[in-house]
């Protein structure tokens, strides 16, 4: 077996440094979609093409298992977690549940500079949008929505948001195809930032609910309609 070295930088590499750099670089490889859902975590063949034992690959895969981006089956060995129709519909629900929050809390909040920054990313998602740039339109269009998190001031609800995109992030293009036309979108964030500068939160916190909304009535229809049709 290759040398647990190969994975470090300095020498002597610590156990816990070992672990936390094989978890650091399965998540990086889960939350880009190139160990996609369903795929099997082989711990053997992982081991051998990662240069390291297999006690440090089982506590990252532990990690991983808390935080949902992995699934460990007894005897079976552990896969990335796939997500159903519904639990996708779940997630989607959650969120907005944490970002209409975040925008109550954020608005009152908000600093020129945050208006700002806001504003550049909506001309920004514009941008991109008319080039069909869909990619980079998503940067910006996740950076909104951070700011707005961030600005809301609340450490956990940011915490318990950014573990909610790395789920949601695997299925980035999924969403696309749910949520449909890009200008629409620009749109929809802009409304979200007019009521924000008057001030008014409970109306900002309506439009991102309904902003959220729109890919899950998306998600909807199409399971009812692949059930109408089975």
């Amino acid at each position: 077996m290759a040398s647990e070295a190969a994975l470090s930088r300095p020498a002597p590499v610590e156990n816990l440094t070992l672990w936390q750099r094989v978890y650091d670089h399965l998540r990086a490889e889960i939350l880009a979609g190139r160990l996609e859902p369903g795929t099997e975590l082989a711990e053997v063949a992982l081991a051998e093409q990662l240069g390291v034992s297999r006690g440090p690959l089982r506590e990252a895969i532990g990690r991983l298992a808390t935080e949902g981006l992995v699934t460990v089956r007894p005897r079976r060995g552990a896969v990335v977690t796939p997500l159903s129709k519904e639990e996708f519909l779940e997630l989607y629900q959650v969120r907005e549940a944490l970002e209409r929050m975040a925008v109550k809390l954020a608005v009152p909040l908000l600093q020129p500079d945050d208006i700002a920054a806001l504003q550049a990313l909506i001309d920004e998602m514009a941008a991109r949008a008319d080039r069909n740039d869909v990619a980079a339109f998503f940067e910006a269009n996740g950076a909104f929505h951070a700011r707005l998190v961030d600005a809301s001031g609340n450490t956990r609800l940011r915490d318990l948001y950014r573990q909610l995109l790395d789920q949601l992030g695997r299925y980035r293009r999924q969403s696309l195809q749910l949520r449909g036309n890009l200008q629409r979108s620009v749109a929809e964030h802009a409304a979200i930032l007019r009521a924000a500068k008057r001030g008014d939160a409970e109306r900002a916190a309506h439009l991102m609910s309904e902003h959220i909304r729109v890919p899950q009535r998306g998600l909807k229809a199409l399971a009812a309609a692949e059930a109408e049709s089975s």
